[in-house]
């Protein structure tokens, strides 16, 4: 997404952060480089976790294969949906449940979620607080990306208005509690 969205455009922008989400969950294979990770040291260490962005590329595709720095597979969490000539290979054949629970411990996400199919909803299955702990060791470069990057998680679409600061959270909070009875929302 990095190179395929013209920033200079509010319009296109506010489009592709609001449709992210849906773009990751029905993709077929997701590819994340993590360019900090050199073969043999700590994934824990890797700044793939601690970006905001990262959460729902991590939470929304059913596939992602995972690289290091010199693009040598690292690990992989869930199976691809479709199986093309390339995921029939044994990496990608099975599932990783290793790397899969690793993954849990590093983001505190449970291995249930990074391991299903992206039709669950999240909302039903955990509080509203607990899907935002997720977030809670995350940064972004922008205070209003915090609340935008949550926006699929929560399957909320609103405008964007860089320049509100804060008030972009407050504004997510307002949407989703039109949505849901659960009022963990206000722990965050």
């Amino acid at each position: 997404d990095l190179f395929c969205i013209d920033k200079s455009s509010s319009a296109e922008l506010s489009e592709a952060i609001n449709s992210m989400y849906n773009w990751y969950s029905n993709s077929a294979c997701c590819y994340a480089f993590l360019s900090d990770l050199a073969p043999l040291s700590n994934l824990r260490h890797c700044r793939w976790f601690t970006r905001g962005w990262t959460l729902q590329e991590l939470i929304a595709p059913q596939f992602i294969v995972f690289y290091d720095k010199d693009w040598v597979i690292s690990g992989r969490k869930g199976r691809p949906s479709l199986m093309t000539p390339v995921h029939r290979n044994h990496l990608f054949a099975t599932p990783d449940p290793g790397f899969e629970r690793l993954l849990s411990g590093i983001t505190g996400i449970p291995s249930a979620v990074l391991s299903e199919s992206r039709d669950l909803s999240l909302r039903r299955q955990y509080s509203i607080a607990k899907i935002m702990s997720w977030a809670a060791h995350r940064r972004t470069t922008r205070l209003e990306d915090m609340a935008y990057c949550l926006l699929g998680l929560f399957n909320i679409n609103m405008p964007l208005l860089y320049g509100e600061g804060e008030k972009a959270f407050i504004r997510l909070q307002e949407e989703i509690i039109k949505e849901t009875t659960d009022l963990s929302l206000f722990a965050w």
